[in-house]
């Protein structure tokens, strides 16, 4: 509590009452959480001790991902000084022995894994000397190493989840790479780690006994609890909260990508970093305070109308973690407590931000009134279709974190987080914001399977955008926010500048045709290695129009699907449909499925101009209502009426 107290004190007056405010309103639900609940209590070891529900879901995934896993934690450190090496690896090992979970391996009995407790042991750190190199070498080298470390996999049954290695720079300057399994370990547990870890290697240093409070409880006593009490009318009224919270959720969130999903994650990532000045921040802080709000609510909606422009999807699920330490003797356990909620939002009918904001506190207040269901559970419960190419539930998250403390001091040592450059994720995409006294700093953690770097830049951009629009007036509409930065407003202006003079009396195919005349031989279209000259373009276009108005009754309205990947036959299509004297409908493959029944359906067309590949995506056999169906792809160019052109006479539609 002194801790707490001197971090009160350096807080504003206003502030200071709104922390006690919210600790009140935490201790009392608290109480009647807990008085719910039965007691945690020790549990012999010699009984089989089961997982927790997040520890079972990551123990199915370890069995399936072998490499590059992105259940790795990173405990990466930057040592400055004179570094007592001896220390350094009894204060680990003190921890490891403190704390059963980071001896536990993870076995299979009657099908079921358990908690295997090893016993107290000693740690040897390796030690890697780099001080023979350049500076630019060296750390080269360490940042090299660091990600090696963090990709190289664990054996859950056998290996010991705890790994280090110690990287000598020089004599006064190290770099301590420890990498953890999540299955035992999370955010929380890293600040455990480093209070602990800052007592005991003092302790050591002086040659004086450790002086940490003994833990009355272990992890495997709050899995046991946590198995024994979360069943029946408990698990039953969480579960029937999140299964209508999440009733008809999108499966999944559409943004645009630069690459096509890959069928299986590969889970490699990169990040993005960019930061909002202190005003600004001030300016989210000040509306969050006016708004009986919190800034991780003002951001998270501010990320949500983000997500909704990108998508043009009005139903947003963004996933959340949250510490799920929600009773005190959990506090000081380290172990893989977080949880995830996924939070939903309905963007429907341009509410003023403000609106949005309190749908968005409304429900952030609810799940965390329901977070003792855990995620992997609500997953299994809810019986979603598991897809190898994404997450379930939500595919893009959002953390905001206080500013954690950069530096410990040490007897003649400093240590502080060691940069390295992370290439995993578990997610599509990530926005982890991080409070600091210069403001905000925000991350985008993305899929480099799905997302080009600079596309993170544009998105960076645009929320800077949007979050100035909201702060300056959070009354307007969602759809009138800006988004656009000044530079792609001009771009917009330039490209918007189409006025060209067209002969009146001529259409898009006459045109065309006149290139035709001038230019024959000339490269009209090219795709990939394939391409077509302006002769043979209008050529394949004559057949397909010929066809159409040879074999169907073709009038001025008569609608044409054409759904088809980009490709030579596209642009044929098109040309094809008009010189037939139809209007088309495009429709886009990647369109859910739904979407494409509906567009056909509300159409009317019986007409449709695709590829053969497509059949399965669009039901096509299931259809009733298309009756004419042309594959481009497999169209016979060769034999069809190759020499029956188009007449030069149009239908009264293209005139």
């Amino acid at each position: 509590m002194s801790d707490l107290l001197k971090r009160l004190e350096t807080l504003s007056p206003e502030k200071r009452e709104l922390v006690l405010q919210k600790l009140k309103q935490r201790s009392q639900s608290e109480k009647n959480n807990n008085q719910q609940k039965p007691s945690l209590i020790p549990v012999s070891r010699e009984q089989n001790i089961p997982l927790s529900f997040a520890q079972t879901r990551l123990w199915f995934l370890a069995q399936l991902i072998q490499e590059n896993n992105p259940y790795h934690v990173p405990v990466f450190w930057q040592l400055k000084g004179t570094l007592n090496q001896g220390a350094l690896e009894k204060a680990i090992a003190e921890i490891i022995n403190r704390h059963e979970v980071l001896r536990t391996n993870f076995s299979l009995v009657n099908e079921s894994p358990i908690q295997v407790i090893n016993p107290p042991g000693k740690l040897d750190i390796p030690v890697i000397n780099l001080s023979g190199l350049t500076e630019e070498i060296k750390l080269q080298k360490a940042q090299q190493l660091a990600i090696e470390e963090l990709q190289k996999s664990f054996d859950l049954e056998t290996d010991s989840l705890v790994r280090g290695t110690l990287l000598k720079l020089d004599s006064k300057s190290h770099v301590l790479l420890l990498v953890i399994h999540h299955i035992v370990f999370d955010g929380w547990s890293v600040n455990i780690f480093r209070q602990e870890f800052y007592s005991l290697y003092q302790n050591f240093c002086a040659k004086k006994t450790p002086s940490l409070p003994k833990l009355s409880l272990q992890y495997a006593d709050f899995a046991h609890w946590q198995r024994q009490w979360l069943q029946g009318k408990k698990l039953e009224n969480q579960l029937n909260y999140w299964r209508q919270k999440l009733n008809n959720a999108p499966p999944l969130i559409e943004l645009p990508t630069d690459q096509p999903r890959p069928s299986e994650q590969t889970y490699r990532g990169a990040s993005h970093f960019f930061a909002f000045n202190q005003t600004l921040t001030e300016q989210l802080k000040h509306l969050s305070q006016k708004s009986g709000t919190t800034l991780f609510m003002t951001l998270l909606t501010a990320f949500k109308l983000l997500l909704s422009r990108y998508s043009g999807q009005s139903d947003i699920v963004v996933g959340t973690a949250i510490a799920s330490r929600n009773r005190q003797e959990l506090e000081s356990l380290m172990g893989f407590f977080v949880n995830t909620l996924a939070l939903r939002t309905n963007l429907e009918g341009n509410p003023t931000f403000l609106e949005l904001l309190q749908q968005v506190k409304q429900n952030t207040l609810e799940a965390y009134d329901h977070q003792d269901l855990p995620f992997e559970k609500l997953a299994d419960e809810l019986q979603i279709e598991r897809s190898l190419s994404h997450h379930p539930i939500f595919q893009v998250a959002f953390t905001l974190q206080n500013e954690t403390q950069k530096k410990i001091e040490l007897p003649d040592l400093n240590l502080s987080p060691f940069d390295w450059e992370n290439n995993t994720t578990l997610f599509d995409l990530s926005l982890n914001c991080r409070e600091t006294p210069q403001g905000l700093i925000a991350e985008f953690e993305y899929a480099t399977d799905l997302f080009a770097a600079n596309t993170l830049q544009r998105m960076g951009e645009h929320l800077a955008v949007l979050l100035e629009g909201i702060v300056t007036n959070p009354q307007q509409t969602i759809n009138t926010l800006p988004i656009l930065t000044e530079s792609e407003q001009q771009q917009l202006q330039i490209w918007n500048q189409t006025d060209t003079n067209y002969p009146q009396d001529k259409t898009l195919v006459d045109l065309f045709e006149e290139q035709v005349e001038q230019t024959p031989d000339n490269i009209a279209l090219v795709f990939e290695q394939q391409s077509l000259t302006y002769q043979e373009l209008n050529q394949k276009a004559n057949q397909i129009a010929y066809y159409l108005r040879e074999k169907y009754s073709i009038t001025p309205d008569t609608l044409i699907g054409i759904c088809v990947n980009r490709s030579l036959e596209m642009i044929i299509g098109l040309l094809g449909i008009m010189k037939a004297g139809a209007a088309y409908i495009p429709i886009d493959p990647s369109y859910p499925e739904d979407r494409i029944k509906f567009i056909l359906k509300d159409s009317g067309t019986s007409i449709l101009l695709t590829q053969s590949w497509l059949e399965d995506k669009l039901s096509l056999n299931q259809s009733k209502k298309i009756s004419k169906i042309i594959y481009l792809d497999q169209f016979d160019f060769e034999s069809s009426s190759s020499n029956n052109l188009v007449p030069q006479t149009k239908p009264n539609n293209l005139a």
